[in-house]
């Protein structure tokens, strides 16, 4: 498969990102929706991530404009320091995929794209800038963005909010291994690093693998920990596990963070905890296909029709989305249109700490509805197509694969396959959008019975799909 485009961004093995795509992609972006003549560029701990911002740059650079490097970096307070000096932006990274594939998300003084901006650029392809009038420049950025972004948390939430509080971090190769420590510090609480690696780990947040549960647990007690924290590659997906090493799903940290902040309009995707539905706190909540980008277009069609309304988005993956300015504990928060890691980490924290609960007790308050979710890795998009189609298409074909699961309630074709079943079991199958990879999602009312589903789903679906490969990370 070549490089993949979309509003995600581009993906694609590192030996198909050649100079020429990358500024390919580059100009077409800045010909069709950056604005300004100054972008800004940041990049995860990939080897690979250097040299492409270095194409990035010259293209840049060869159309006039002014590249502000900013090196390693978070996605989001790569986001937030281009936001803030109203200008674009180009984060190099491959998220949470394996370190032969990397990529580019793209970012315009409104935040991450639309889909509406992927049309634009997709039409740009292949067109160059007219040969300008000056050449631009190559600026490296003063070291403020991700002490900005770290600051953005202390002022709302304060400087004690996690006092007596003892968080583990998990390093491994993460682009905020240091902001987080310096974040949990800055807070009150006392930051215990762990696991730093120089190689990196594709660590996705919606499927860790057994081992590394195992590694959680043992952090946990060996440190006596309060709670155990890590992001994936590029810092907009967060990991939060509680004292006992138990990882809280994205979507659960998500529902924490909202109740918070004092959001009561919700835009989430259809594969996020339906508990949602059964707090009173939200006065609406808009599903929404899998992906920032349709998250973000149904929060802006709520702020288009009013203003001042208090929405906030968040996925499964932890991402977490700000549609308004919040109060936090010690002062205002403002909006941040792009998945943050840094928000669904200390929202739950500070909220556990400020009502004197362990994390697993706030988890254990909320309605009891439970998830899991992994994915078959090396499996494109053309190669479960017909699998997936003969489910959507043929109900005979679905009541025998899912006979254990007894007679079908629902079906959603949002995205990919969704099953709710009359006992209130789910699945969800569906392709990835961005990788060539096959997600299964479950819930039920235990968080022991969503795992058996999930484990019997997952040995079909290997022994269904064509030679798929089970990841571990």
């Amino acid at each position: 498969m070549p490089p993949k485009f979309g509003t995600s961004g581009l993906r694609g093995l590192v030996t198909e990102l050649t100079p020429d795509l990358v500024q390919s992609y580059t100009f077409a972006f800045l010909e069709s929706c950056a604005t300004g003549s100054t972008i800004h560029i940041g990049w995860d701990l990939r080897p690979s991530s250097p040299a492409i911002a270095d194409s990035i740059s010259n293209a840049i650079k060869s159309s006039g404009r002014v590249a502000i490097v900013h090196g390693a970096v978070p996605t989001p307070a790569l986001a937030l320091a281009a936001k803030s000096a109203g200008n674009s932006a180009i984060m190099i990274t491959g998220s949470h995929i394996p370190a032969d594939r990397n990529g580019l998300k793209f970012y315009t003084v409104d935040g991450e794209l639309s889909k509406d901006d992927e049309v634009r650029i997709l039409a740009a392809l292949g067109t160059f800038p007219n040969s300008a009038a000056h050449e631009g420049t190559i600026q490296t950025a003063k070291d403020t963005a991700m002490a900005a972004f770290i600051e953005r948390y202390i002022s709302a939430f304060g400087g004690n909010a996690l006092t007596g509080m003892r968080v583990g971090i998990y390093q491994h190769s993460s682009v905020a291994r240091d902001l987080m420590v310096d974040a949990i510090n800055g807070l009150g609480g006392v930051a215990i690093p762990l696991a730093c690696s120089d190689t990196f780990i594709p660590v996705d947040t919606e499927a860790i693998d057994p081992e590394t549960r195992t590694l959680l647990t043992g952090w946990c007690h060996n440190n006596n920990l309060d709670a155990l924290i890590s992001t994936d590659g590029d810092a907009d997906r967060p990991m939060v596990a509680d004292t006992n090493g138990s990882i809280i799903p994205g979507d659960v940290l998500g529902v924490i963070t909202a109740r918070m902040i004092g959001a009561n309009i919700i835009c989430t995707p259809i594969s996020s905890n339906t508990m949602l539905t059964q707090l009173p706190e939200f006065d609406h909540i808009e599903l929404t296909r899998i992906g920032s980008p349709f998250v973000i277009a149904a929060m802006e069609q709520v702020l288009n029709a009013d203003a001042a309304a208090k929405v906030a988005g968040f996925e499964a993956n932890g991402g977490f989305l700000l549609g308004f300015t919040a109060q936090g504990p010690n002062g205002p928060l403002s909006p941040l249109m792009t998945r943050d890691c840094l928000l669904p980490i200390v929202a739950p924290l500070a909220f556990a700490r400020q009502s004197n609960q362990s994390l697993a007790k706030v988890v254990k308050n909320l309605p009891n509805r439970f998830t899991a979710a992994d994915r078959l890795t090396g499996i494109e998009p053309s190669e479960s197509a017909p699998f997936l189609k003969n489910l959507i298409e043929n109900p005979l074909a679905r009541q025998m694969y899912f006979s254990a699961l007894g007679e079908e309630r629902t079906v959603d074709l949002t995205d990919g396959l969704r099953i709710t079943f009359a006992s209130g079991d789910v699945v969800h199958l569906r392709p990835s959008g961005n990788a060539p990879e096959f997600r299964c999602y479950t819930e039920a009312g235990t968080a022991s019975r969503a795992q058996d589903i999930l484990n019997t789903c997952f040995t079909q679906l290997t022994e269904s799909l064509p030679q798929p490969v089970s990841t571990s990370s």
